[in-house]
């Protein structure tokens, strides 16, 4: 019931009447509506049966056809055909492993003996073929028939195909109707006959009756290659929206031009019969009104404004349903709801445009809502779960609407109310749903609160439901509807349930718990409690972005700095403690531990030995974390050196197999023994504060959910008290980690040094290989647009944005990146500087799957233009050489503007190009370096 092309409209229409045809005959009914899903072809599905099975198309009724018996299961496919016929009651008197033995005795000789009468007809129809010219309409389809069927049972078919394309010539509608369903199943796009057929198909579409018409139009979707699609798209049309065109055919015109779109988009030509087939909501066969919706919804999605003008005629025909009762529309009425299907395909098309602007639209459109709404409070008509099933269907397409125009506080709250009443419904399905949309309803402004009213009934469905999946919507649901009202509770309600969880969702509410408590936290203490509560309880699902997150907030923030190493201390003296334990353990004490240290319970001596006790149990990287610790720990403590070179200089430390860890100990022992006090300050001084931007825990979560889901929930989280503090990741002083979130261009991974050869998939050429296609060695004078950066800002086309700055500082230690990125468009940079010439690569990547068009990036020097079409996906190169004449204070901006979906975007930058990028490494003892150092110091 889902797909929106042929299954649903043909078999609501036709299926009491296939039902005569059909008596007794429940397999060969299913299988061919799921697969065939057109009227004429279930009949002849029918027909085929009856005439492979009938003893007079000359098969006989042998033993073999008790094979096919109506009274076994019904199968799941064409080619699911039971092998097994009926046991006899007299094996119900055998030992277990005697009938065993029988069972596949019986199995083997009827796979047998199916082979061998199957290989016997097909000798029979071939000769009958190749031997009897004059062979009559009737034979043809009775043969045609007969391998058809075989060919359901898994046998291949090598021959016929011709005699079934004749029979599409026949004036007799059962042989034209065989003849089209053989082609539908057995005839592929590249067969040598496509053109024979589509000549058939051309002289029944213009014939003017609309049963050749409606096989002809049933056998188009029904192979729906790009070659049909070329033949008829263009016809399909005309036929469509003709006046004279019967309701039966327009029907299954717009079903076979939505099959057309959804394979092949680009040969369906939008003409004026776009804005002629939007009346068709008008028609008076409901048939034809479902059919046309379905081809609307999906043809607005890419052209929206061609057939805007359908949102009122949906409204006045969903206003029409809606407002009668179950006896006006006795056709279309399933269990007293008058059209379900029709009303629900109509608030999906609404879905697909923004709320009406017409007063009189939107208020017809509100009252219709408010119908549905009030009708799912009636007492059910029926106790049939048919009936229940189809109003709620449409309640909840009805509360979709709802939520996607977010305009009508009274609907938003009378929505939730509704779905509140789910929640605790006995259908599991109904409860998942509930939770599903209320997800979204926590997002508005104008539901919030409503929403919130049910959080103990959301925390119990956490606890008690048995379905993971709804335990899964539970924790999305408190996620969403959490603020600083209720932050600590539904943050305890999620550790408390974290313990318990299904392995499957760990890290998932891992990832939330970690963001609501660093979201919501007024006092950082708690943060920190929370976090480490995480760790102790999942800590297996604790992902790096996790820890590096608390870490860098407690750099960040001088409060919490001492209680945190103290928490940290006393967590780690747990005789089990998890590895992520550790590291943060090890990275705060590193830091803060003199904090601690004047409590003689966490002296320095100490703090070291619980460190150490846990050494020889962890990984390489935490071991190489804590090597990293020990020689912060000489620096704080400066009584703790003896004790700590001992462990640099033992033999499993120098002599590691793991090179990392060999040559940290070598440097690290090296460095305690002959630097000095000042020398070991100034290398090992303590971290600086993380700059503030984006969580990367909240980028992990998208990456996990997909972007959508997540966004959906942060835009209705974001207020003014409620940014998410802290800074980017946190990471060990010896590795750095990639933001986990998508990177159209590549940009995010290790840059490429030296020589070598470019990943081969990747979107970025190596700038600075030796390749063709890289750049050539930079030089003054090899291209014609070179920048000067003294004059670069001297003409602001357009004020920069807010986080310029932002973006330009998290490239003055680096030269490759991703400069700026938003839903859109991703810029991406890659340069390289030498004395005062520089070259930079800029790529502009389009994110979504809409063309840009008028892409302009503008620098207020020449440069060369790059394509002012950007395609969905793809991206463009631009090369900027760089000289530098003088020393400057600014950096250079550049001003992007394009047009996406009819909208101009205009955003402006500046370049990543600032004085140090031309500085030159110069060399000089150690004496003169601190000396030149005290000396800026002051």
């Amino acid at each position: 019931m889902k797909d929106e092309g042929l299954h649903l409209e043909t078999s609501l229409g036709y299926g009491a009447h296939t039902a005569k045809y059909c008596v007794g005959c429940v397999r060969y009914r299913v299988a061919a509506i799921y697969y065939m899903a057109s009227p004429v072809d279930i009949l002849a599905l029918c027909a085929v049966h009856a005439a492979a099975s009938g003893p007079r198309v000359g098969m006989g009724a042998g033993p073999v056809m008790t094979l096919w018996s109506h009274d076994r299961d019904v199968m799941a496919g064409p080619s699911r055909i039971p092998s097994l016929p009926p046991e006899p009651a007299a094996c119900m008197e055998l030992s277990p492993e005697r009938r065993e033995e029988r069972g596949k005795a019986a199995e083997g000789k009827s796979k047998e003996a199916e082979i061998k009468r199957i290989n016997k007809e097909l000798a029979n129809i071939r000769s009958k073929f190749k031997g009897d010219k004059a062979l009559d309409g009737y034979s043809k389809k009775k043969y045609v028939c007969k391998l058809l069927f075989i060919f359901l049972l898994g046998h291949d078919i090598d021959f016929g195909h011709m005699e079934a394309v004749n029979l599409l010539s026949s004036n007799k509608y059962t042989e034209k109707q065989i003849g089209y369903l053989f082609i539908s199943v057995l005839v592929n796009s590249n067969s040598e006959l496509i053109r024979l057929i589509n000549n058939a198909i051309k002289n029944d579409l213009a014939s003017r009756n609309p049963t050749f018409m409606c096989l002809a139009l049933h056998c188009i979707a029904n192979v729906g290659s790009r070659e049909m699609a070329e033949a008829f798209a263009s016809e399909i049309p005309r036929i469509l929206v003709a006046g004279d065109t019967m309701d039966s055919v327009k029907q299954s015109a717009a079903l076979c031009l939505l099959r057309l779109y959804k394979t092949s988009p680009d040969l369906v030509p939008m003409g004026e019969w776009t804005s002629r087939v939007v009346h068709l909501l008008n028609d008076q066969h409901m048939g034809v009104v479902t059919a046309a919706v379905s081809l609307i919804t999906c043809l607005c999605r890419k052209n929206p404004d061609d057939f805007k003008t359908c949102v009122s005629l949906a409204v006045s025909r969903l206003s029409r349903i809606v407002s009668s009762a179950s006896t006006d529309l006795q056709d279309y009425t399933y269990y007293f709801v008058p059209a379900p299907w029709l009303s629900v395909k109509l608030l999906r098309l609404l879905q697909c445009y923004p709320p009406p602007e017409d007063a009189a639209v939107k208020g017809r459109l509100v009252e219709c809502l408010e119908t549905i709404l009030n009708k799912a409070q009636e007492p059910p008509k029926s106790k049939k779960v048919q009936h229940s099933n189809a109003k709620n269907a449409i309640l909840f397409e009805a509360i979709s609407l709802i939520i996607h125009y977010d305009s009508e506080p009274n609907l938003l709250v009378r929505a939730c109310n509704q779905l509140g009443q789910f929640l605790q419904h006995r259908e599991t399905n109904l409860r998942y749903l509930a939770l599903e949309s209320m997800c979204t309803l926590a997002s508005s402004e104008f539901s919030h609160e409503a929403v919130k009213t049910h959080i103990e009934t959301v925390i119990n469905a956490l606890k008690t439901e048995r379905d993971v999946s709804v335990r899964q919507r539970a924790a999305d649901l408190l996620y969403a509807m959490c603020d600083r009202t209720n932050a600590k509770q539904i943050v305890s309600e999620m550790l408390s349930y974290l313990e318990t969880a299904d392995y499957s969702i760990r890290e998932e509410i891992v990832l939330k718990v970690a963001i609501l408590a660093e979201k919501y936290a007024v006092d950082y203490s708690w943060y920190v409690d929370t976090i480490l509560n995480l760790i102790r309880i999942a800590g297996d699902y604790v992902s790096e972005e996790v820890w590096y997150r608390v870490i860098q907030i407690v750099i960040n923030r001088d409060d919490v700095q001492g209680y945190a190493a103290k928490t940290v201390f006393e967590a780690l003296q747990a005789p089990a403690c998890h590895e992520n334990m550790v590291k943060v353990g090890g990275y705060i004490l590193g830091e803060f531990g003199n904090l601690i240290a004047g409590d003689p319970r966490s002296s320095p001596l100490v703090q070291f030995n619980l460190l150490h006790s846990k050494f020889h149990l962890c990984s390489v990287s935490t071991r190489a974390l804590l090597l990293s610790t020990y020689i912060k720990f000489i620096n704080l403590f400066p009584e703790t050196k003896p004790t700590i070179q001992d462990v640099l200089r033992s033999d499993s430390q120098i002599r590691n197999a793991d090179v990392e860890l060999q040559q940290r100990a070598v440097e690290y022992l090296k460095l305690s023994s002959i630097a000095s006090t000042d020398v070991l300050a100034t290398v090992l001084e303590e971290m600086p504060p993380f700059p503030e931007r984006e969580s990367s825990i909240l980028a992990k979560l998208k990456k996990k959910k997909g972007p959508g889901a997540v966004n959906e929930l942060e835009e209705g989280k974001k207020d003014q008290n409620s940014e998410i503090n802290g800074g980017v990741e946190a990471t060990p002083s010896t590795a750095s980690t990639p933001s986990p979130s998508a990177d159209l261009l590549n940009l995010r991974t290790a840059p490429v040094t030296g020589s070598a050869a470019p990943n081969a998939g990747s979107l970025l050429v190596d700038v600075f290989s030796d390749s063709p296609s890289a750049a050539s060695s930079l030089a003054p004078g090899t291209e014609d647009n070179f920048l000067s950066s003294g004059s670069a800002a001297s003409e602001d086309p357009a004020l920069p944005i807010a986080e310029a700055d932002e973006l330009l500082n998290k490239f003055v230690c680096k030269n490759n990146g991703v400069l700026f990125e938003n839903q859109l468009l991703q810029i991406g940079v890659k340069s390289e500087f030498r004395q005062n010439l520089g070259r930079m690569y800029l790529f502009y990547g389009n994110k979504t799957s809409v063309q840009f068009q008028s892409f302009t990036p503008t620098l207020n020097i020449q440069t060369k233009p790059v394509d002012p079409m950007v395609e969905g996906g793809a991206q463009v190169q631009q090369v900027l050489n760089i000289e530098c004449l003088t020393d400057f204070d600014d950096a250079p901006l550049i001003n992007i503007k394009f047009r996406y979906g009819g909208t101009l975007q205009n955003i402006t930058l500046k370049l990543p190009i600032t004085t140090n990028k031309f500085f030159q490494a110069t060399e000089m003892p150690s004496q003169d370096f601190f000396q030149r150092w005290k000396q800026l110091s002051l």
